[in-house]
């Protein structure tokens, strides 16, 4: 069952959420990498990141939320009695500083890091702990080469630590160095040091392997012009300990084909372009290497838009059409820890705007700043899209939440109407419409979120979100 409240993003160690926070900067850089830089041949190729201070042109960016003054330099804790070391102190659970430390470094320019294989560094701390996420390609813009460990252990041991470049080729321009995100163990900070950071060439990581679609072959149903990604990647690598070390990375570093290009194009940007009926098989390999899982593409024709609602914009309270303005929305997926494992692939098609919630299995919407006061509203709607199929179990049960007097989710005033679909009232391959009353909720002036669960429903496509009299 679904927990009533959503965890508060600044308070919990997850590291979905540690992505979004780095979204936010603490200080405002455009470090956008252009075609230009990308052709550009004279890019530095110094391998040195940090050893012993700065290398030429690092700077550091402190994440949005983060502890600003977590980074310092540490002249006496230093791997082999070098000069100086990287420190970094996690702050305490819920400390006025910040909720966690997190930064990159970063060099303007870009680099070429195209003649080396991996980042190395060495690690120590000053208990037993796991940094949350470390890695380099967070270039304060689309992040587009970035690898990371995530739960690196340390202890109060120096030792190397390595992170493979899945592909070098693809480093010509890059400008993220380093970066890193850790939040409190157990609800206490503690400090920990990196050392001798930099790029080397340390031949071919023995047995590599990559895999997509979570290492599944996949089927999905596609609509000509809703392009689509492939997602759930990996790889892995034996490093020189002997260690089989998985490794996150972005989509950027496949290189996919298309087995049917009347069906499926891909650009160089590994952009799957749908523009035409058919079946299509995208495989994907990095650097070479043949990764596991693949995804098949149904397509069935052009994507049909939700139908215009009818109803007079001074009726209507919109939380998300493009036939109306919009009230204020915190998140259109909200996470619930641990459980959830929808992510949200959405599109647009024509200027049409589309959520779509895939790997679904529950969802939030929450419009908390301020509530909803919709006390002069009869009913609430809602355009769902099943593009997969429905079976005898397919069910959606959709959770309308007023937090009360006080404003407040679970301040023990709320009130909710649940209303559950099965399959009978589903179709595939059309929009289902669906108008719910009002009349169940016990107070309507302090609306705040919408829960949606399923069962046998791995993905939706939701539209004209509205409230209406």
């Amino acid at each position: 069952m679904v927990t009533n409240k959503l965890k508060n993003i600044k308070q919990i160690k997850n590291m979905n959420v540690l992505w979004l926070t780095m979204l936010v900067l603490v200080l405002s850089v455009s470090c956008k990498v252009d075609d230009d830089d990308l052709r550009s041949p004279s890019f530095s190729t110094t391998p040195e990141v940090f050893i012993d201070g700065f290398s030429g042109g690092l700077e550091y960016n402190a994440f949005g939320g983060s502890d600003v003054f977590a980074f310092d330099l540490d002249y006496e804790e230093t791997y082999g009695g070098t000069e100086a070391s990287m420190k970094f102190a996690v702050p305490d659970l819920n400390s006025p500083a910040g909720t966690y430390a997190g930064g990159v470094f970063f060099v303007a320019g870009g680099r070429d890091l195209s003649g080396y294989t991996a980042l190395t560094f060495y690690a120590k701390a000053s208990k037993s702990a796991t940094i949350d996420v470390i890695g380099f390609g967070n270039d304060l813009g689309e992040n587009k080469f970035d690898v990371s460990l995530s739960g690196l252990p340390v202890n109060t041991n120096w030792q190397k630590y390595y992170i493979p470049i899945p592909d070098p080729s693809k480093l010509t321009a890059e400008k993220g160095m380093l970066y890193y995100a850790e939040g409190p163990e157990n609800g206490e900070g503690y400090t920990f040091w990196i050392d001798e950071v930099q790029f080397e060439n340390i031949g071919l990581l023995a047995h590599p392997k990559a895999t997509m679609m979570g290492d599944q072959n996949l089927v999905k149903l596609a609509y000509v012009g809703v392009d689509v990604g492939i997602d759930n990647v990996g790889y892995a690598v034996n490093l020189p300990s002997g260690v089989f070390q998985s490794n996150n990375l972005t989509t950027s570093y496949f290189d996919l084909v298309s087995s049917n290009k009347s069906v499926v194009v891909i650009d160089k940007d590994n952009t799957i372009n749908v523009v035409g009926p058919g079946l299509a098989l995208i495989q994907g390999s990095v650097n070479g290497v043949d990764a596991s899982g693949t995804l098949t593409l149904n397509v069935q024709g052009s994507f049909g838009s939700a139908p215009a609602p009818a109803y007079d914009a001074a009726n209507v309270i919109s939380i998300y059409s493009d036939h109306y303005n919009n009230v204020p929305v915190d998140f259109f997926n909200g996470y619930w820890e641990p459980f959830q494992t929808t992510v949200s692939e959405d599109f647009n098609v024509d200027g049409d705007n589309v959520l779509n919630y895939v790997n679904f299995n529950f969802v939030g919407t929450q419009f908390s700043n301020p509530t909803i006061d919709a006390s002069t509203m009869t009913n609430i709607h809602f355009d769902i899209f099943i593009p997969g199929a429905v079976g005898s179990s397919t069910n959606l049960n959709i959770v309308l939440r007023d937090f009360g007097a006080d404003g407040t989710d679970g301040g023990g005033d709320d009130s909710n109407i649940s209303v559950d679909y099965t399959s009978a009232d589903l179709v595939q391959g059309a929009w289902n419409s669906f108008d719910i009353p009002l009349s169940g909720l016990t107070n309507t002036s302090a609306l705040g979120l919408i829960i949606y669960e399923g069962t046998d429903l791995p993905n939706f496509f939701a539209d004209n979100i509205f409230f209406y009299n």
